[in-house]
């Protein structure tokens, strides 16, 4: 079974569309599909970030909890002993290559597959979620 890491923005992505490759992933995790892989900082990253999303017209905080008790609940954790720095053009995203290199992942999943650039030095590939969803559906 494939295992990943999740970017950020995928998530944020679900938030903002349950018709979206990001949404239909999410619900793919739930049903045991594919595993992803968390940390300590990528769960806290995760929740500062959705939580910026919590607005009177849409996501709130339970919404934003639910979020993060499926990826506790059914993400494997991974303790990150070492830097692999300078790896990214976007620092924010340092953690999650290190997570996916202590992981042994063969995919970041991301929205931003830019910032990502150079990760195939460490064995992680960024693709995006429809790309992963067509790969989970066994399409090209």
């Amino acid at each position: 079974m494939l295992t990943v890491v999740l970017d950020t923005n995928v998530l944020v992505a679900t938030v903002r569309s349950r018709r979206g490759a990001s949404f239909k992933l999410l619900q793919l995790l739930a049903e045991g599909r594919y595993r992803v892989a968390i940390s300590v900082p990528t769960i806290l990253e995760y929740e500062e970030v959705l939580c910026r999303e919590i607005s009177p017209d849409g996501w709130n905080r339970e919404d934003v909890d639910a979020v993060l008790d499926l990826m506790c609940r059914l993400g494997q954790p991974h303790d990150i002993s070492f830097r692999l720095r300078p790896s990214s053009p976007d620092p924010d995203d340092e953690m999650l290559i290190e997570l996916a290199f202590a992981a042994s992942v063969d995919y970041i999943v991301t929205h931003n597959s830019r910032d990502f650039v150079g990760s195939e030095s460490f064995g992680v590939r960024a693709i995006r979620p429809a790309g992963f969803l067509r790969l989970l559906e066994g399409r090209p």
